[in-house]
């Protein structure tokens, strides 16, 4: 025969619970219910033959009615049970777990001591490391005094009542699965939203939710940043495009600027050829200077299109200063803008130049400027060209810049033309030579049979005048003088 299954019927369930009430012993963990509140105790259904015994005051928010879990403390004429003890027993089990599953637990700084910081989860006292409180170098530990966090259980032992914490660990962990899900969503060409999260000398890392990508000074905009500090601030919200990605090293490169307007899209519409400009002196080298003609389009203005008398180290070239003139060329594929401070010419002045110019004649210009090679002279509005040294008439150690000053009128012969080029080659000392040769053709023409001589043949010709008087031949003599003198022969021979 099958053996039936017996139910237990109401009163065998009470008594059961009857014995079990019975044979509760200290240290049970019971849930019960609170049948009533007097004075300092409140009682327990704890399914017994009468009520345990919970002091009020660990009630808290709890009233009659309210299910509780409590802890059998006491056994005797009465049962006295607490409600405290069993919260940390659930505490326990619970912070054992989470140090095995890693679990974060909720807990409140209350102090700072020698190494780290004293933390309260639930009324057990806890300790956290100095360098786990955070994963940031350098900032105010005070400042997380007072403050609650989650922690993650590295180390907890029940008995010894003994609790390590780490809020660095899921700090880390959290950074890891945003890093994780934002590499998923980067690609190259990306346009993204990102927050500026440090600031260095050759760029800004910028957060991207979860992981950082560079922005290179140079990427920052479209003209010359000399710190990335000077445009950027740290928790500034920018828009970025993703240039590189390199997953093995965890490299982002992005670009701010590519999301920019390009200034040199229609530069040759808003600065043409020999329109005038106003600008700012950025930077000075030793060909020129660079003028900003609005931010992200510099122009340079090369030594050679100085006004005369105007050095690369003048004052109203310094940096910072303003400065006016016109634009001599724009190359948009080079990224290049040519600038004068001279008055630019009319036409083209090397168009047709044979028929202005012709090697041997004699010009007259203005001094440009000097240089260790020669000297330039302007024959007219954009047209210049070269003295060279060996063609300037000084001696070999003069300094040209101290003999030709920039704005002097001068006179010279032109002695090459070379239009394809563009170069043109001037000479004072055969200018000279010339005009020495004129003077002499002229004093011959005259028919001086004394020309008038300069410099050193003056001074030679006075050395040499005494001596050549006293070297003079006597006077002929004259007719009657001639006849005479036989006669003084012939008286002579006659004495003898």
């Amino acid at each position: 025969m099958t053996e039936e299954t017996h139910t237990p019927n109401e009163f065998e369930l009470a008594l059961q619970q009857s014995l079990d009430a019975e044979t509760a012993k200290v240290g049970d963990l019971i849930e019960g219910t609170i049948v009533a509140v007097h004075g300092d105790v409140a009682l327990v259904d704890i399914s017994g033959k009468s009520e345990a015994v919970l002091p009020r005051d660990e009630l808290e928010d709890l009233g009659t009615g309210d299910p509780v879990e409590v802890v059998v403390t006491s056994v005797g004429e009465e049962i006295r049970v607490s409600r405290r003890q069993a919260l940390e027993f659930q505490l326990k089990e619970k912070l054992a777990e989470a140090a095995d599953s890693g679990e974060a637990v909720e807990g409140k700084v209350v102090g700072r001591r020698k190494g780290g910081f004293d933390i309260t989860i639930a009324g057990v006292r806890g300790f956290c490391p100095m360098s786990q409180i955070s994963d940031i170098r350098g900032e105010d530990l005070d400042s997380h005094l007072g403050q609650t966090y989650d922690f993650k259980v590295l180390e907890f032992d029940g008995e010894k009542r003994k609790l390590v914490v780490s809020r660095a660990a899921l700090i880390r962990a959290e950074k890891e699965k945003l890093r994780a899900e934002a590499w998923e969503k980067l690609e190259v060409g990306a346009v993204l939203e990102g927050t500026v999260g440090s600031l260095t000398d050759f760029g800004a890392f910028v957060d991207l939710g979860g992981v950082d990508g560079l922005v290179h000074v140079t990427e920052i905009a479209h003209h010359r940043v000399n710190k990335p500090s000077d445009a950027l601030t740290l928790g500034q919200q920018v828009e970025v495009k993703v240039l590189d990605l390199d997953r093995e090293k965890n490299r982002i490169s992005l670009s701010m600027k590519q999301l920019q307007k390009n200034p040199w899209d229609d530069v040759e519409e808003r600065f043409p050829s020999r329109s005038a400009f106003s600008g700012t002196v950025v930077r000075t080298t030793d060909f020129g200077v660079f003028v900003e003609l609005e931010p992200g389009l510099d122009g340079l203005l090369h030594v050679s299109q100085l006004p005369p008398g105007v050095e690369l180290n003048s004052e109203e070239l310094a940096v910072g200063s303003a400065v006016q003139g016109w634009i001599r060329d724009v190359d948009v594929s080079n990224h290049r803008i040519g600038l004068t401070m001279r008055r630019l010419p009319d036409r083209d002045p090397w168009e047709r130049i044979e028929m202005r110019y012709q090697e041997g004649q004699v010009v007259e210009g203005v001094v440009e400027n000097g240089a260790d090679f020669g000297v330039f002279v302007e024959l007219e509005p954009g047209l210049s060209g070269l003295i060279p040294i060996s063609e300037l008439g000084v001696e070999r150690d003069t300094d040209p810049r101290t003999v030709y000053p920039p704005g002097e009128k001068i006179k010279v012969k032109l002695m090459a033309l070379d239009p394809g080029r563009q170069r043109i080659s001037l000479s004072v000392r055969a200018y000279q030579r010339d005009q020495e040769r004129a003077e002499y053709a002229g004093h011959m023409d005259t028919g001086s049979s004394e020309p008038t001589m300069t410099g050193f043949g003056a001074q030679l010709q006075a050395a040499l005048k005494p001596i050549t008087e006293k070297k003079k031949p006597a006077k002929k003599a004259t007719k009657k003088t001639a006849k005479a003198k036989p006669k003084a022969k012939t008286k002579a021979k006659d004495a003898e």
